[in-house]
């Protein structure tokens, strides 16, 4: 091969490793990382309305998964939810509505009445944040096992296991983040920071802006 031709290779590898090098190290646009879609779904609410994926489309939502009998205080995820349902005014959202979807793996005990119920007593804001179910269980199983990837596992009389986690997602429906474990589903802090980089880039992803954002995720989200 022509060693001119072998040196404009080895240039433009060279000026694509530099360039992941930079975006690595400086950092010149902040992303979260598109990690998967998330599930397609239909279920009934606590007000025993259907509540489906494509509703939601258009919004920031956060996901988190639980039954009412949790006993207290069940990782602290309704004062999380709670908490950044009440600072929300901190993020720049620009009119981007966040919604809060707490999906019971309890369906046969967590009936829309006794969600109803469970959402006035913790004091829920029931216009954005909705509690949801399936009776099909394995329905149910497919969604929060295969869809959100979050273990949970029915121990019998009305008695759980299952790994507490919230899952972020965007407008178009796609995973952000994820907060898994007990360590990490009470930063509140740190979910607010999330909603706004994804309001950011949604604001900024315009045009040229919109090759930028699309650098920062080939180099900041997949580049080794």
């Amino acid at each position: 091969m022509n060693k001119y031709l072998l040196n404009g290779i080895y240039s433009i590898l060279a000026l694509i490793i530099l360039s992941a090098f930079a975006f690595k190290v400086f950092q010149p646009i902040q992303v979260l990382p598109r990690m998967q879609l998330s599930p397609a779904f239909a279920l009934t609410d606590q007000n025993n309305e259907r509540l489906t994926s494509e509703d939601l489309r258009g919004q920031f939502v956060l996901y988190n998964f639980t039954y009412t009998n949790c006993p207290t205080p069940c990782y602290n995820m309704n004062d999380t939810i709670l908490e950044v349902q009440s600072r929300l005014d901190e993020v720049e959202l620009d009119g981007i509505d966040v919604s809060f979807v707490t999906i019971s793996i309890d369906p046969e005990h967590d009936t829309p009445e006794v969600l109803n119920s469970y959402a006035k007593t913790i004091g829920a804001d029931t216009e954005a944040w909705k509690f949801a179910t399936t009776t099909n269980k394995a329905l149910l199983k497919t969604i929060i096992g295969s869809g959100f990837e979050t273990y949970y596992e029915d121990k019998g009389n009305g008695d759980f296991a299952f790994d507490p986690a919230f899952i972020l997602v965007d407008g178009w429906g796609i995973v952000r983040a994820e907060y898994r474990y007990s360590t990490e589903v009470t930063h509140a802090d740190r979910i607010l920071r999330h909603l706004g980089v994804i309001a950011e880039e949604v604001r900024n992803s315009t045009g040229s802006g919109k090759l930028a954002y699309e650098a920062a995720h080939l180099f900041l989200c997949y580049a080794p």
